[in-house]
Protein backbone atom coordinates (compact mmCIF):
# COMPACT_ATOMS: atom_id res chain seq x y z
CA UNK A 1 0.00 0.00 0.00
CA UNK A 2 3.02 2.56 0.75
CA UNK A 3 4.51 1.88 -2.58
CA UNK A 4 1.17 2.56 -4.40
CA UNK A 5 0.72 5.78 -2.27
CA UNK A 6 4.54 6.85 -3.13
CA UNK A 7 3.68 6.50 -6.57
CA UNK A 8 0.86 8.25 -6.55
CA UNK A 9 1.95 10.96 -4.99
CA UNK A 10 5.18 11.49 -7.28
CA UNK A 11 2.38 11.74 -10.19
CA UNK A 12 0.35 14.24 -8.15
CA UNK A 13 3.62 16.29 -7.52
CA UNK A 14 4.72 16.23 -11.03
CA UNK A 15 1.22 16.96 -11.99
CA UNK A 16 0.95 19.98 -9.31
CA UNK A 17 4.41 20.94 -10.87
CA UNK A 18 2.63 21.38 -14.29
CA UNK A 19 0.18 23.53 -13.66
CA UNK A 20 2.27 26.03 -11.40
CA UNK A 21 4.32 26.26 -14.33
CA UNK A 22 1.22 26.77 -16.68
CA UNK A 23 -0.25 29.32 -14.09
CA UNK A 24 3.45 31.01 -13.67
CA UNK A 25 4.10 31.56 -17.22
CA UNK A 26 0.93 33.05 -17.59
CA UNK A 27 1.02 35.63 -15.00
CA UNK A 28 4.46 36.16 -16.28
CA UNK A 29 3.19 37.54 -19.51
CA UNK A 30 0.86 38.80 -18.25
CA UNK A 31 2.16 41.02 -15.30
CA UNK A 32 3.06 44.79 -15.92
CA UNK A 33 6.07 44.51 -13.37
CA UNK A 34 9.36 42.52 -13.08
CA UNK A 35 8.10 39.22 -11.37
CA UNK A 36 10.90 37.94 -8.65
CA UNK A 37 11.19 34.14 -9.50
CA UNK A 38 10.98 32.16 -12.27
CA UNK A 39 8.38 30.11 -13.93
CA UNK A 40 10.21 26.34 -12.88
CA UNK A 41 10.75 27.73 -9.48
CA UNK A 42 7.23 28.71 -8.91
CA UNK A 43 6.36 24.56 -10.21
CA UNK A 44 9.22 23.49 -8.30
CA UNK A 45 7.33 25.21 -5.28
CA UNK A 46 3.95 23.87 -6.01
CA UNK A 47 5.32 20.14 -6.32
CA UNK A 48 7.21 20.40 -3.03
CA UNK A 49 4.23 21.15 -0.96
CA UNK A 50 2.01 18.98 -2.49
CA UNK A 51 4.39 15.90 -2.14
CA UNK A 52 6.57 16.32 0.81
CA UNK A 53 4.07 16.71 3.57
CA UNK A 54 2.35 13.90 2.23
CA UNK A 55 6.04 12.08 2.38
CA UNK A 56 6.85 13.03 5.70
CA UNK A 57 3.14 11.68 7.31
CA UNK A 58 3.90 8.29 5.01
CA UNK A 59 7.57 8.38 6.55
CA UNK A 60 6.54 8.64 10.04
CA UNK A 61 3.31 6.62 9.79
CA UNK A 62 5.55 3.43 8.46
CA UNK A 63 7.97 3.86 11.32
CA UNK A 64 4.75 3.81 14.46
CA UNK A 65 2.71 1.65 12.39
CA UNK A 66 3.30 -1.87 13.57
CA UNK A 67 4.27 -0.87 16.91
CA UNK A 68 0.62 0.86 17.77
CA UNK A 69 -0.68 -2.54 16.37
CA UNK A 70 0.99 -4.56 18.54
CA UNK A 71 0.13 -2.54 21.29
CA UNK A 72 -3.51 -2.41 20.40
CA UNK A 73 -3.53 -6.06 19.77
CA UNK A 74 -1.65 -7.11 22.95
CA UNK A 75 -3.87 -5.07 24.91
CA UNK A 76 -6.91 -7.48 23.94
CA UNK A 77 -5.20 -10.43 24.23
CA UNK A 78 -6.07 -12.25 27.51
CA UNK A 79 -3.39 -12.26 29.87
CA UNK A 80 -0.81 -10.74 27.55
CA UNK A 81 -0.32 -8.24 30.50
CA UNK A 82 1.22 -11.25 32.87
CA UNK A 83 4.22 -11.68 30.21
CA UNK A 84 7.30 -10.32 30.41
CA UNK A 85 8.91 -8.16 27.67
CA UNK A 86 10.50 -11.30 25.84
CA UNK A 87 7.00 -13.52 26.41
CA UNK A 88 5.08 -10.67 24.65
CA UNK A 89 7.29 -10.33 21.35
CA UNK A 90 7.40 -14.24 21.36
CA UNK A 91 3.43 -13.92 21.61
CA UNK A 92 3.19 -11.09 18.83
CA UNK A 93 5.32 -12.78 16.42
CA UNK A 94 3.18 -16.17 16.36
CA UNK A 95 0.34 -14.07 15.49
CA UNK A 96 1.99 -12.59 12.78
CA UNK A 97 3.03 -15.86 11.86
CA UNK A 98 -0.07 -17.18 11.52
CA UNK A 99 -1.49 -14.30 9.56
CA UNK A 100 0.92 -14.54 6.84
CA UNK A 101 -0.42 -18.07 6.93
CA UNK A 102 3.14 -19.72 8.25
CA UNK A 103 1.58 -22.40 10.01
CA UNK A 104 3.55 -25.13 11.98
CA UNK A 105 1.29 -25.98 14.52
CA UNK A 106 -2.44 -26.04 15.25
CA UNK A 107 -2.88 -22.33 16.72
CA UNK A 108 -5.20 -21.52 19.47
CA UNK A 109 -8.52 -19.98 19.48
CA UNK A 110 -7.11 -16.79 21.43
CA UNK A 111 -4.29 -16.45 18.29
CA UNK A 112 -6.82 -16.79 15.96
CA UNK A 113 -8.79 -13.81 17.63
CA UNK A 114 -5.81 -11.77 17.81
CA UNK A 115 -5.19 -12.59 13.89
CA UNK A 116 -8.84 -11.60 12.99
CA UNK A 117 -7.99 -8.42 15.39
CA UNK A 118 -4.78 -7.74 13.48
CA UNK A 119 -6.17 -7.80 9.94
CA UNK A 120 -8.93 -5.63 11.12
CA UNK A 121 -6.54 -3.11 12.42
CA UNK A 122 -4.70 -2.89 9.44
CA UNK A 123 -7.76 -2.60 7.17
CA UNK A 124 -8.41 0.81 9.33
CA UNK A 125 -4.71 1.59 9.44
CA UNK A 126 -4.54 1.42 5.46
CA UNK A 127 -7.87 3.70 5.21
CA UNK A 128 -6.73 6.17 7.54
CA UNK A 129 -3.18 6.34 5.94
CA UNK A 130 -4.57 6.88 2.41
CA UNK A 131 -7.36 9.34 3.57
CA UNK A 132 -4.48 11.40 5.09
CA UNK A 133 -2.19 11.60 3.03
CA UNK A 134 -4.50 12.33 0.26
CA UNK A 135 -5.90 15.08 2.40
CA UNK A 136 -2.38 16.97 3.12
CA UNK A 137 -1.39 16.42 -0.95
CA UNK A 138 -4.87 18.24 -1.49
CA UNK A 139 -4.33 20.61 0.65
CA UNK A 140 -0.47 21.22 -0.44
CA UNK A 141 -1.66 20.81 -3.85
CA UNK A 142 -4.12 23.85 -3.67
CA UNK A 143 -1.84 26.05 -1.21
CA UNK A 144 0.89 25.66 -3.29
CA UNK A 145 -1.21 26.85 -6.26
CA UNK A 146 -2.73 29.71 -5.12
CA UNK A 147 0.26 31.53 -3.67
CA UNK A 148 1.46 31.81 -7.14
CA UNK A 149 1.84 35.41 -7.87
CA UNK A 150 4.12 37.99 -9.67
CA UNK A 151 6.20 38.82 -6.51
CA UNK A 152 5.81 35.84 -4.44
CA UNK A 153 9.56 34.42 -3.62
CA UNK A 154 9.30 31.02 -4.85
CA UNK A 155 12.93 30.78 -5.58
CA UNK A 156 13.84 31.37 -2.10
CA UNK A 157 11.34 29.17 -0.91
CA UNK A 158 12.46 26.31 -3.22
CA UNK A 159 16.00 26.99 -1.70
CA UNK A 160 15.09 26.75 1.85
CA UNK A 161 13.46 23.62 1.23
CA UNK A 162 16.50 22.30 -0.51
CA UNK A 163 18.68 23.46 2.80
CA UNK A 164 15.60 21.99 5.13
CA UNK A 165 16.15 18.60 3.06
CA UNK A 166 19.96 18.39 3.43
CA UNK A 167 19.91 19.21 7.32
CA UNK A 168 17.33 16.41 7.77
CA UNK A 169 19.68 13.85 5.89
CA UNK A 170 22.32 14.66 7.85
CA UNK A 171 20.29 14.11 10.78
CA UNK A 172 19.45 10.99 9.77
CA UNK A 173 22.99 9.82 8.86
CA UNK A 174 23.99 10.91 12.82
CA UNK A 175 20.88 9.24 14.07
CA UNK A 176 22.01 6.19 12.08
CA UNK A 177 25.65 6.26 13.19
CA UNK A 178 24.66 7.15 17.28
CA UNK A 179 22.58 4.25 16.83
CA UNK A 180 24.76 1.72 15.67
CA UNK A 181 27.42 3.10 18.19
CA UNK A 182 24.94 2.76 20.80
CA UNK A 183 23.87 -0.78 20.24
CA UNK A 184 27.26 -2.30 19.90
CA UNK A 185 27.66 -0.50 23.54
CA UNK A 186 24.74 -1.82 25.17
CA UNK A 187 25.45 -5.48 23.83
CA UNK A 188 29.07 -4.90 24.79
CA UNK A 189 28.58 -4.23 27.96
CA UNK A 190 25.90 -6.66 28.36
CA UNK A 191 29.15 -8.91 27.37
CA UNK A 192 31.14 -7.67 29.62
CA UNK A 193 29.18 -7.93 32.79
CA UNK A 194 29.83 -12.02 32.18
CA UNK A 195 33.47 -11.77 30.99
CA UNK A 196 36.04 -9.72 32.39
CA UNK A 197 37.41 -7.09 31.19
CA UNK A 198 40.87 -8.13 31.70
CA UNK A 199 40.27 -11.61 30.02
CA UNK A 200 38.90 -10.58 26.70
CA UNK A 201 41.34 -7.49 26.36
CA UNK A 202 44.52 -9.32 27.12
CA UNK A 203 43.82 -12.82 26.85
CA UNK A 204 45.68 -15.36 24.40
CA UNK A 205 42.86 -18.12 24.65
CA UNK A 206 40.37 -17.88 22.02
CA UNK A 207 37.79 -20.39 22.25
CA UNK A 208 34.11 -19.21 22.61
CA UNK A 209 32.62 -22.88 22.47
CA UNK A 210 30.55 -22.57 25.87
CA UNK A 211 27.81 -24.89 27.09
CA UNK A 212 24.54 -23.26 25.73
CA UNK A 213 21.71 -25.56 27.51
CA UNK A 214 22.34 -27.23 30.44
CA UNK A 215 22.62 -30.55 28.65
CA UNK A 216 24.83 -29.92 26.26
CA UNK A 217 28.49 -30.90 25.86
CA UNK A 218 30.94 -28.32 25.18
CA UNK A 219 34.24 -26.67 26.86
CA UNK A 220 34.63 -23.72 28.91
CA UNK A 221 35.04 -20.74 26.82
CA UNK A 222 37.80 -18.64 26.64
CA UNK A 223 37.28 -14.93 25.35
CA UNK A 224 41.02 -13.75 24.70
CA UNK A 225 41.24 -11.29 21.63
CA UNK A 226 44.25 -11.10 21.22
CA UNK A 227 44.86 -14.29 18.65
CA UNK A 228 42.25 -12.85 16.65
CA UNK A 229 43.66 -9.30 16.64
CA UNK A 230 46.84 -10.29 15.84
CA UNK A 231 45.72 -12.40 12.59
CA UNK A 232 43.37 -9.64 11.59
CA UNK A 233 46.64 -7.66 11.75
CA UNK A 234 48.70 -10.02 9.57
CA UNK A 235 46.40 -10.42 7.29
CA UNK A 236 46.08 -6.98 6.61
CA UNK A 237 49.63 -6.15 6.65
CA UNK A 238 50.16 -8.75 3.81
CA UNK A 239 47.29 -7.22 1.91
CA UNK A 240 48.70 -3.87 2.01
CA UNK A 241 52.25 -5.24 1.51
CA UNK A 242 50.72 -5.94 -1.77
CA UNK A 243 48.27 -3.11 -2.63
CA UNK A 244 50.23 -0.49 -1.52
CA UNK A 245 53.82 -0.57 -3.85
CA UNK A 246 51.46 -1.95 -6.80
CA UNK A 247 48.85 1.00 -6.69
CA UNK A 248 51.44 3.58 -5.94
CA UNK A 249 53.75 2.30 -8.36
CA UNK A 250 50.45 2.13 -10.76
CA UNK A 251 49.48 5.67 -9.95
CA UNK A 252 52.93 6.96 -11.39
CA UNK A 253 53.25 4.88 -14.29
CA UNK A 254 49.91 6.42 -15.55
CA UNK A 255 50.17 9.73 -14.50
CA UNK A 256 53.84 10.21 -15.63
CA UNK A 257 54.90 7.81 -18.10
CA UNK A 258 51.71 6.70 -19.71
CA UNK A 259 50.12 8.52 -23.20
CA UNK A 260 46.72 9.88 -23.07
CA UNK A 261 45.31 6.71 -25.08
CA UNK A 262 46.59 4.18 -22.81
CA UNK A 263 45.84 5.93 -19.38
CA UNK A 264 42.56 6.08 -21.14
CA UNK A 265 42.04 2.24 -21.36
CA UNK A 266 44.23 1.01 -18.16
CA UNK A 267 42.29 3.44 -15.47
CA UNK A 268 38.76 2.34 -16.18
CA UNK A 269 39.89 -1.48 -16.41
CA UNK A 270 42.13 -0.96 -13.23
CA UNK A 271 39.22 0.60 -11.46
CA UNK A 272 36.60 -1.92 -12.54
CA UNK A 273 38.40 -3.95 -9.77
CA UNK A 274 37.15 -2.25 -7.11
CA UNK A 275 33.45 -2.65 -8.46
CA UNK A 276 33.82 -6.30 -8.56
CA UNK A 277 32.04 -8.41 -4.90
CA UNK A 278 33.79 -9.09 -2.54
CA UNK A 279 32.08 -13.03 -2.77
CA UNK A 280 33.88 -13.23 -5.73
CA UNK A 281 37.03 -12.51 -4.49
CA UNK A 282 36.01 -14.63 -2.00
CA UNK A 283 35.80 -17.69 -4.14
CA UNK A 284 39.05 -16.83 -6.57
CA UNK A 285 41.24 -17.09 -3.36
CA UNK A 286 39.61 -20.42 -1.54
CA UNK A 287 39.98 -21.91 -5.61
CA UNK A 288 42.80 -20.61 -7.08
CA UNK A 289 44.82 -18.05 -4.88
CA UNK A 290 45.21 -21.22 -1.98
CA UNK A 291 45.70 -24.18 -3.96
CA UNK A 292 48.61 -22.25 -5.18
CA UNK A 293 50.15 -20.76 -2.22
CA UNK A 294 49.88 -24.24 -0.45
CA UNK A 295 51.20 -26.16 -3.73
CA UNK A 296 54.24 -23.03 -3.26
CA UNK A 297 54.14 -23.97 0.38
CA UNK A 298 55.05 -27.23 0.00
CA UNK A 299 57.68 -27.22 -2.44
CA UNK A 300 60.02 -24.97 -0.54
CA UNK A 301 59.51 -27.83 2.31
CA UNK A 302 56.85 -25.66 4.03
CA UNK A 303 53.96 -27.58 5.95
CA UNK A 304 51.04 -25.23 4.06
CA UNK A 305 47.30 -24.88 5.69
CA UNK A 306 44.49 -25.16 3.08
CA UNK A 307 43.52 -22.00 4.15
CA UNK A 308 46.48 -19.48 4.58
CA UNK A 309 47.10 -16.16 5.71
CA UNK A 310 49.10 -15.41 2.48
CA UNK A 311 45.99 -16.39 0.04
CA UNK A 312 43.90 -14.13 1.98
CA UNK A 313 45.25 -11.14 2.06
CA UNK A 314 46.89 -11.60 -1.29
CA UNK A 315 43.70 -11.22 -2.62
CA UNK A 316 42.42 -8.32 -0.40
CA UNK A 317 45.54 -6.80 -1.33
CA UNK A 318 44.74 -7.43 -5.29
CA UNK A 319 40.75 -6.04 -4.58
CA UNK A 320 42.53 -2.71 -2.90
CA UNK A 321 44.50 -1.78 -5.10
CA UNK A 322 42.43 0.28 -6.60
CA UNK A 323 41.31 2.39 -3.75
CA UNK A 324 44.72 3.40 -3.30
CA UNK A 325 46.09 3.90 -7.23
CA UNK A 326 43.18 6.39 -7.55
CA UNK A 327 43.47 8.47 -4.86
CA UNK A 328 47.41 8.74 -5.38
CA UNK A 329 46.45 9.40 -9.08
CA UNK A 330 44.35 12.05 -7.75
CA UNK A 331 46.93 13.06 -5.26
CA UNK A 332 49.77 13.44 -8.42
CA UNK A 333 47.49 14.92 -10.51
CA UNK A 334 46.95 18.21 -7.95
CA UNK A 335 50.34 18.47 -8.07
CA UNK A 336 50.84 21.95 -9.89
CA UNK A 337 52.61 21.31 -13.83
CA UNK A 338 55.33 24.48 -12.78
CA UNK A 339 56.60 22.11 -10.10
CA UNK A 340 57.75 19.40 -12.90
CA UNK A 341 59.07 22.57 -14.37
CA UNK A 342 60.92 24.27 -12.10
CA UNK A 343 62.30 20.54 -11.62
CA UNK A 344 63.37 19.84 -14.98
CA UNK A 345 64.81 23.37 -15.75
CA UNK A 346 66.97 23.02 -13.02
CA UNK A 347 68.41 19.69 -14.75
CA UNK A 348 66.47 16.98 -12.82
CA UNK A 349 65.82 13.56 -14.60
CA UNK A 350 62.28 12.22 -14.84
CA UNK A 351 62.84 10.06 -11.73
CA UNK A 352 64.40 12.25 -9.79
CA UNK A 353 61.66 14.70 -10.13
CA UNK A 354 59.15 11.60 -9.05
CA UNK A 355 61.52 11.16 -5.91
CA UNK A 356 62.12 14.62 -4.82
CA UNK A 357 58.96 16.96 -5.95
CA UNK A 358 56.26 14.71 -6.73
CA UNK A 359 55.89 12.38 -4.06
CA UNK A 360 57.06 14.49 -1.24
CA UNK A 361 54.46 17.47 -2.61
CA UNK A 362 51.56 14.25 -2.90
CA UNK A 363 52.23 12.57 -0.04
CA UNK A 364 49.67 13.88 2.14
CA UNK A 365 47.21 12.34 -0.21
CA UNK A 366 48.76 8.96 -0.52
CA UNK A 367 48.79 8.47 3.14
CA UNK A 368 45.50 9.33 3.28
CA UNK A 369 44.12 6.84 0.50
CA UNK A 370 46.84 3.83 2.39
CA UNK A 371 45.03 4.37 5.67
CA UNK A 372 41.35 4.40 4.02
CA UNK A 373 42.45 1.44 2.40
CA UNK A 374 43.74 -0.33 5.43
CA UNK A 375 40.66 0.29 7.31
CA UNK A 376 38.87 -1.28 4.27
CA UNK A 377 41.32 -4.49 5.00
CA UNK A 378 40.79 -4.42 8.53
CA UNK A 379 36.87 -4.33 8.11
CA UNK A 380 36.83 -7.39 5.10
CA UNK A 381 34.31 -10.11 6.02
CA UNK A 382 33.71 -12.21 2.21
CA UNK A 383 37.55 -12.88 1.58
CA UNK A 384 38.67 -13.61 5.03
CA UNK A 385 35.77 -16.10 5.57
CA UNK A 386 36.60 -18.13 2.90
CA UNK A 387 39.85 -18.26 2.62
CA UNK A 388 41.15 -17.64 6.04
CA UNK A 389 40.59 -20.06 8.60
CA UNK A 390 38.69 -20.07 11.70
CA UNK A 391 41.61 -21.10 14.85
CA UNK A 392 42.66 -18.79 16.66
CA UNK A 393 46.57 -18.64 16.96
CA UNK A 394 49.08 -16.56 16.91
CA UNK A 395 51.60 -16.85 14.46
CA UNK A 396 53.34 -14.84 11.91
CA UNK A 397 54.18 -17.89 9.59
CA UNK A 398 51.57 -16.57 5.96
CA UNK A 399 51.23 -20.27 4.82
CA UNK A 400 49.11 -21.34 7.54
CA UNK A 401 46.07 -20.52 9.09
CA UNK A 402 44.59 -17.65 11.32
CA UNK A 403 40.99 -15.80 11.70
CA UNK A 404 40.47 -12.59 11.95
CA UNK A 405 37.91 -10.41 13.80
CA UNK A 406 35.27 -10.55 10.89
CA UNK A 407 35.71 -14.42 10.37
CA UNK A 408 34.70 -14.81 14.00
CA UNK A 409 31.79 -12.03 14.37
CA UNK A 410 30.23 -14.17 11.15
CA UNK A 411 30.67 -17.47 12.86
CA UNK A 412 29.40 -16.24 16.52
CA UNK A 413 26.50 -15.00 14.93
CA UNK A 414 25.42 -18.87 12.77
CA UNK A 415 22.95 -20.67 13.95
CA UNK A 416 20.13 -19.96 16.71
CA UNK A 417 21.76 -19.01 19.62
CA UNK A 418 20.14 -16.67 22.28
CA UNK A 419 21.19 -12.83 22.71
CA UNK A 420 21.87 -13.70 26.59
CA UNK A 421 24.85 -15.97 26.72
CA UNK A 422 29.00 -14.92 26.53
CA UNK A 423 29.58 -16.77 23.21
CA UNK A 424 26.97 -14.49 20.97
CA UNK A 425 27.34 -11.14 22.76
CA UNK A 426 31.05 -11.84 22.16
CA UNK A 427 30.09 -10.96 18.48
CA UNK A 428 29.38 -7.66 19.69
CA UNK A 429 32.38 -6.85 21.87
CA UNK A 430 34.71 -7.83 18.94
CA UNK A 431 32.80 -5.65 16.82
CA UNK A 432 33.18 -2.55 18.98
CA UNK A 433 36.53 -3.10 18.73
CA UNK A 434 36.54 -3.29 14.89
CA UNK A 435 34.64 -0.33 14.83
CA UNK A 436 37.43 1.57 17.13
CA UNK A 437 39.73 0.78 15.05
CA UNK A 438 38.97 1.62 11.74
CA UNK A 439 37.23 4.95 13.27
CA UNK A 440 40.68 5.44 14.37
CA UNK A 441 42.57 5.01 11.13
CA UNK A 442 39.97 7.26 9.17
CA UNK A 443 40.46 9.90 11.89
CA UNK A 444 44.43 9.84 11.28
CA UNK A 445 43.97 9.72 7.62
CA UNK A 446 41.98 12.47 7.48
CA UNK A 447 44.22 14.28 10.18
CA UNK A 448 47.24 13.43 8.30
CA UNK A 449 45.57 14.93 4.47
CA UNK A 450 44.60 17.89 6.89
CA UNK A 451 47.98 18.48 8.63
CA UNK A 452 50.41 18.19 5.37
CA UNK A 453 48.43 19.15 2.51
CA UNK A 454 49.90 21.78 0.70
CA UNK A 455 47.53 24.19 -1.09
CA UNK A 456 49.03 25.26 -4.29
Amino acid sequence: MVSYLLIILLVASIASAMAGLHRARRQRDLATIKVHSRPIYHALNAAIWTGVPAFVFLLLWTLGEASIQDMLVLSSFPGADQLSGPERDLLISEIRQVQAGNLFTEPSPEILAAVDHLKSLELIFNWAMVAVAASLASIGAFFGYRIIQDRYQARYSVERSVTWFMIFSSIVAIITTLGIVSSLVYEAYQFFTKVPFAEFFFGTRWEPQIAIRADQVAGQGAFGMLPVLFGTMVISALAMAVAVPTGIFSAIYLTEYADQRFRSVVKPLLEILAGIPTIVYGFFAVLTVAPAVRSLGLSLGIDAAPNSALAAGGVMGVMLIPFISSLSDDAFAAVPRAMRDGSYALGATKGETIRKVLLPAALPGIIGGVLLALSRAIGETMIVVMAAGLIAKMTLNPFDSVTTVTVQIVTLLIGDSEFDNPKTLAAFALGLVLFTITLGLNLIALQTVRKYREKY
